[in-house]
């Protein structure tokens, strides 16, 4: 035999075919890792509602009335979800101010209501309306800078931020003078008595 034939007869035994995928091994880390994910998935549900545990203490607050007066400006947007005032990443939870939803705002005499399909409305009395601002974010929500309605109310005695984004940004500021105009005037009232 010559070398060449050698060669060609060892390359030849050598050759074999490709070896078939293992079902077993790839449906097992298939497995574990769905398990895996349905783990994460329940850490965090569980630490949701540890934080609602925590924030019991948090009076509810006031629902919508049935009638409001008439309204001195309205928008529809969405609600991101309600913190610790002057605190953008300590969320709150408690009575569903975490839960995110489109948001119908109306501002009155009487307050201020936030209607939310989906979701549980509230009612924000004028007397505890502290001010508005724009911002740029709130806990889980981060736009441009002034892109985010902040309106500051008092829950009991604990002061709260709440993150809402019309639908045209343009109605912000209208909503700030308003706001803070009332905190003024509730202010000036309360001095006089």
């Amino acid at each position: 035999m010559t070398p060449t034939a050698i060669l060609a007869a060892g390359l030849a035994a050598e050759r074999k075919s490709q070896e078939v995928t293992d079902w077993a091994a790839r449906i097992g880390w298939v497995v574990g890792l769905l398990l895996f994910v349905a783990l994460l998935y329940w850490l965090m549900r569980e630490g949701w509602k540890w934080r609602a545990v925590l924030q019991s203490d948090l009076p509810e607050p006031h629902p919508v009335p049935e009638v409001l007066p008439e309204p001195r400006l309205s928008l529809s947007g969405r609600y991101h979800g309600s913190t610790t005032a002057g605190q953008w990443l300590d969320r709150i939870v408690a009575h569903g101010l975490g839960t995110r939803s489109r948001a119908e705002l109306t501002l009155t005499d009487e307050g201020l209501a936030v209607v939310r399909p989906g979701a549980r409305d509230f009612f924000v009395p004028a007397a505890d309306l502290r001010g508005a601002r724009l911002d740029k974010g709130i806990a889980g929500k981060v736009l441009t800078e002034g892109g985010l309605l902040v309106i500051t109310w008092s829950c009991g005695e604990k002061s709260i931020d709440s993150g809402f984004r019309a639908d045209h940004a343009a109605e912000h500021p209208a909503w700030v003078e308003a706001i803070d105009h009332m905190n003024q005037t509730n202010t000036t009232e309360g001095a006089d008595r």
